[in-house]
């Protein structure tokens, strides 16, 4: 019978007004999921069918979760079929739970607020992967709170008219992809920060108790989130460490106090700009900084990354703007060894972390940013 053979009998037996009983056909049909072997979900995943409790649901559905994600629909993400209240459509939905946040917010429209927010947050991870013919919510016509949080709570659905469904390979390969979307939003989820074009100069910093005024040495620096994101590159996803943006976080302050002002806002992709404070920022001695985490204990690659980028970035962004191409460090988060006379060679300061401290090569204790 498969998925189009089951949505088609809910569809076809469910009756809100019959009660909630076992002995119900259409409850029994729900109740029936979780024993069914003809489905033939994704591998690893599983289905249960919800048609309420002691009272019945104004929407039936299918949940569909994937026990790495989620084993339960009240808190976390997962997928499900949920057919409107008059049963013409059921859709499709990549779905946040809801009931976990009635004690917080209750269940009207500060929750149903709640969820837009995050569905919105969340829908960046899967926007490169949306498919023709996927929204962002279901349509589930019915005025109860619950149905208005499911299509709160969206993050991407299809829709399907119950009298024209699409064939079982169809179905098949919409919910392959929506459990795709499922994993790509979970790691999205866990790791909170998703990075794309739209947030490349989110303001993620201000320093407790600093007021910035126009003559501060940090009112440019805007280090961004040091906790995990994910980056989309050349569609591939990427999960990155933000232990780059702690470093360039907890180094501009330090360098502040050696009279330095940091600049990283409005810089992409230059990791972090320095001037002396009280020079013009157009005409004054400009210091470019590449952030890097070493890895392993071995300086190499980091090494590699950091004169590539700064050679490249002071070739070709600062032609035309500066009559002088700036001076050049390497920022790391540990000691790079022979290497830092390597990179002084090459007109590359290197400074790393020391215990509580920074040490650098002779160029940077010249300029005044170790200490």
């Amino acid at each position: 019978m498969g998925i189009h053979g089951l949505l088609r009998e809910v569809a076809d037996t469910y009756d809100a007004n019959a009660g909630a009983k076992r002995d119900v056909v259409g409850q029994r049909v729900l109740r029936g999921v979780a024993q069914r072997s003809d489905l033939l979900l994704p591998p690893g995943l599983f289905a249960k069918g919800y048609g309420g409790q002691t009272t019945p649901a104004a929407t039936p559905w299918i949940g569909v979760f994937d026990p790495d994600v989620n084993k339960e629909p009240g808190k976390g993400l997962y997928l499900a079929y949920i057919f409107s209240a008059d049963l013409q459509t059921v859709t499709l939905t990549l779905q946040q739970g809801i009931t976990h946040l009635e004690d917080r917010l209750g269940r009207g429209q500060a929750r149903q607020a709640h969820l837009r927010r995050q569905a919105a947050r969340l829908r960046r991870a899967v926007a490169a992967q949306r498919r023709i013919g996927w929204v962002d919510e279901p349509e589930l016509r019915h005025h109860a709170d619950r149905p208005k949080a499911y299509e709160a709570a969206s993050v991407i659905a299809r829709r399907y008219e119950t009298t024209a469904l699409p064939g079982e390979e169809v179905l098949r390969e919409d919910l392959v992809h929506a459990a795709e979307l499922l994993k790509r939003t979970y790691v999205a989820d866990r790791l909170w920060w998703f990075e794309d074009k739209s947030s490349l100069f989110d303001v993620n910093y201000a320093p407790d108790g600093h007021v910035v005024s126009e003559d501060d040495p940090l009112a440019g620096f805007k280090p961004k989130d040091s906790s995990d994101y994910i980056a989309n590159i050349k569609e591939r996803q990427q999960v990155k460490k933000r232990h780059h943006e702690a470093l360039i976080e907890s180094f501009g302050i330090h360098v502040t106090s050696c009279g330095f002002r940091p600049t990283t806002k409005l810089m992409h992709p230059k990791d972090l700009v320095l001037h002396r404070q009280g020079q013009d920022s157009i005409t004054g001695d400009e210091w470019l900084v590449e952030a890097k985490v070493i890895r392993g204990g071995n300086p190499t690659e980091a090494v590699r990354q950091v004169v590539g980028q700064l050679y490249e970035y002071s070739h070709f962004l600062y032609r035309e703007r500066r009559k002088s191409e700036p001076y050049l460090v390497g920022l790391f988060t540990e000691g790079v060894g022979v290497y830092s006379g390597y990179l002084e060679k090459r007109g590359i300061a290197s400074i790393w972390r020391d215990g509580g401290g920074w040490r650098g090569s002779p160029l940077a204790e010249g300029w005044g940013m170790t200490g």
